[in-house]
């Protein structure tokens, strides 16, 4: 369940304050207040706010929901990195916040271990994909260049015989292509 609240912002594996929250078992609100009133435990690299297009970006894909309780939310989303989820249990003090972290960082640790093993696989599924778009735009070409052919050249005089049959191949091809 940790993992699908696991989200890539900015290049960077990231969990968010309501999440957090919830599975801390307290309010935003106060997890918020926590952060701020212990600026020296949360630089940038641990914990940054997320700009509105961002936060707007995660609203749209319905990662997170439009507001929070009535009012909604006043400010974007807080984005927790794994070293600032490590931060939060030690200043909101308490054992379940404790246990949750430690899940939480499993699930961080799982994250990259899945990554970097897979880090191959995702080289060659690039490399694929790179050579199936260099043969799809080759064959483009090639297709092109016959269609010009086509619409600049007269039919042939000349047939083909084939097993005492004669054949146009140059409208045999047209009628392939169309």
């Amino acid at each position: 369940m940790i993992r699908d609240l696991i989200y890539t912002v900015r290049g960077t594996q990231v969990m968010l304050d309501s999440d957090l929250a919830r599975l801390y078992q307290v309010e935003t609100r106060t997890l918020n207040q926590a952060v701020t009133r212990n600026p020296d435990r949360f630089p940038e690299r641990f914990c940054f706010r997320l700009t509105k297009e961002e936060d707007e970006i995660l609203k749209s894909q319905s990662v997170i929901s439009s507001g929070e309780g009535w009012g909604g939310r006043r400010k974007p989303h807080r984005a927790f990195t794994e070293q600032g989820v490590s931060m939060l249990s030690a200043v909101l003090r308490s054992k379940t916040a404790v246990t949750v972290s430690v899940r939480i960082m499993d699930a961080f640790v799982e994250m990259r271990h899945f990554i970097a093993s897979n880090a191959a696989m995702f080289e060659q599924v690039r490399g694929v994909e790179l050579k199936l778009l260099e043969y799809q735009k080759t064959t483009d070409e090639r297709f092109e260049r016959v269609f010009d052919y086509m619409e600049t050249h007269d039919a042939p005089r000349q047939k083909v015989f084939f097993d005492g049959q004669v054949y146009d191949a140059f409208e045999l091809l047209v009628s392939i292509v169309q």
